[in-house]
């Protein structure tokens, strides 16, 4: 069965609750708003005195998946996964599941109540259908977010720095090579891509730093022992603006005067993790991104994301061969890169018959676990005529965090933590999207670049099918190509880092058949779920 939430003094009161049949939600006692999942202080009056508050038990389905893929030994697939919105507050939700219909039966708008299930000393809240009409109130988490916030000066720190040198190792699946001969590679790549030598490098960026589950090589730890460059400066972390927050903090570090030459790196090595089995099943589960989710079944970011698309499909009414536009353009492109781990052609009988993984999401709207590592270079911007290669400048970022950071209660249309980067980058620069020569999005689902492209202002919210003109517009050739490489659904998934890599290559035009004709800016962003990023980047003679 699902790992059960761990029972901790700020969240055993919700999972006991259900021992006597009645759902509660903490309340503020001064205000009366209702909030999930618990904090210590209210969200709207910053109250302390907050308690548990008996609610009605009724809500209805806001989001939802039916998970076909067999992530736990003892739950078999498939079953439904879904977002209910509480009848007493829309902006109160729980990510459940539905029981007591057939997983196809589940829709939007659905009315259910709550029903507990006990394992072991915990009341888990699954939701069953009252059999009542739809609710109209189907429609939650509105994309339309308040307007990001003004600079504070005219000065730009992102133009004090520009991105001098990349490198990559070499990807693959299963590689069963050591994680950090695969960041050294790239790192000594990339510090000689800059013309530079490691005595040169006086910082080192990285994200996540240490991390499990193949996510890291252990972090900037790991990375000065091997290399002995004494940094006068270092980060890292996972509480960034995506995973190349990396590089904003190191863009900050030179902006600042603490550093000059600053070596920042990113390493996976998922799939040779997984080969080895090192990792075990979870024990009891705790933390935002677990606690609320694995206890139902919800294990993979496939299944999280996958009710943000089922929101946006039932809202703009599209369908699925809007998110296998993404998929074939990814294949089509990753046929002209050699690094690629899948570059066979792919048609969109091949895309609609794949096996299902969590509706609507089947096997080619997901990434590729890889093993690789990129390192990219941000140095001083004075260094740019001295450099041997063109130097990229970063002419915006956008950090703005203005929505819950959240898989389930904050935005339901698009993928979290999106709109507000995406909007941001736009304050930072007199640029617009249709300055933009290529686009390289974040793609670890098909339907996060969706998100990108939306929030970026590349089109409407909801236009996105006809948009992409069956991806006629994306396409190499097209308006607004997107992920030349690739992208992570066809490269592999070096998470995050692959798309500044490629849109440097792509600025440089060092991309060989896969170049973007006279291409000068480009757009990059990351994320996947936690907080995202954006960059608009050009050449420095453009």
């Amino acid at each position: 069965m699902p790992p059960l939430p761990a029972l901790v003094p700020a969240t055993e009161w919700f999972w006991k609750s259900g021992a006597d049949g009645i759902l509660r939600i903490q309340g503020c006692d001064d205000c009366g708003t209702l909030v999930h999942p618990p904090v210590p202080v209210c969200p709207s009056c910053r109250s302390g005195a907050v308690s548990p508050k008996e609610v009605s038990g009724r809500a209805s389905v806001v989001g939802y998946t039916v998970n076909v893929q067999q992530w736990l030994p003892d739950m078999k697939p498939p079953y439904a996964v879904a977002v209910v919105a509480i009848e007493e507050s829309d902006d109160v939700r729980l990510t459940t599941n539905i029981v007591g219909c057939e997983p196809a039966e589940v829709h939007i708008g659905q009315r259910v109540r709550v029903t507990f299930e006990q394992r072991e000393d915990v009341w888990l809240p699954l939701f069953e259908p009252t059999g009542e009409p739809d609710e109209t109130r189907d429609r939650v988490g509105e994309p339309n977010l308040p307007a990001p916030r003004a600079p504070l000066s005219p000065r730009r720190f992102e133009h004090d720095a520009v991105l001098s040198g990349i490198g990559r190792s070499r990807i693959g699946r299963r590689l069963m090579v050591n994680p950090l001969s695969l960041t050294t590679d790239a790192c000594l790549k990339a510090i000689a891509d800059a013309g530079l030598t490691p005595e040169d490098i006086d910082g080192l960026s990285t994200y996540p730093g240490v991390s499990a589950m193949g996510m890291s090589e252990g972090g900037v730890t790991s990375v000065e022992e091997a290399l002995r460059l004494r940094p006068t400066w270092i980060n890292g972390g996972g509480d960034l603006p995506g995973q190349t927050g990396a590089i904003v903090q190191a863009m900050l570090a030179v902006s600042a005067g603490l550093c000059r030459h600053v070596l920042c790196f990113r390493t996976v090595w998922e799939s040779t993790y997984r080969e080895l089995r090192l990792g075990g099943m979870p024990g009891r589960a705790t933390g935002l991104n677990t606690e609320w989710r694995h206890p139902f079944g919800a294990i993979s970011a496939a299944s999280w994301i996958a009710m943000q698309a089922s929101q946006y499909m039932h809202r703009y009414g599209a369908s699925r061969e809007m998110l296998a536009a993404i998929a074939l353009n990814g294949r089509a492109n990753a046929a002209r890169n050699p690094e690629a781990i899948y570059r066979a052609p792919m048609t969109m009988d091949d895309y609609m018959s794949a096996r299902l993984v969590s509706t609507p999401f089947g096997l080619y709207d997901c990434d590729v676990p890889c093993d690789g590592a990129v390192a990219v270079i941000v140095s001083a911007a004075d260094a740019a005529p001295d450099l041997p290669k063109p130097a990229i400048k970063v002419e915006a970022v956008g950090t703005q965090i203005n929505e819950r950071i959240s898989w389930d209660q904050g935005t339901m249309t698009h993928e979290p933590v999106v709109l507000g980067p995406a909007a941001h980058l736009w304050t930072r620069t007199d640029l617009t999207p249709a300055d933009v020569d290529l686009a390289c999005l974040y793609d670890g689902f098909t339907f996060n670049a969706i998100s990108w492209l939306e929030g970026l202002g590349f089109c409407g919210f909801g236009e996105a099918q006809d948009w992409l003109d069956k991806g006629r517009r994306i396409a190499l050739d097209g308006d607004l190509p997107l992920n030349p490489h690739g992208g992570q659904l066809s490269e592999g998934r070096l998470h995050g880092f692959g798309f500044l890599y490629e849109a440097i290559t792509q600025l440089r035009h060092e991309a060989g058949p896969r170049q973007v004709a006279d291409a000068r800016t480009a757009v990059v962003s990351t994320g996947g779920g936690a907080p995202g990023g954006a960059f608009l980047l050009r050449r420095a003679d453009s």
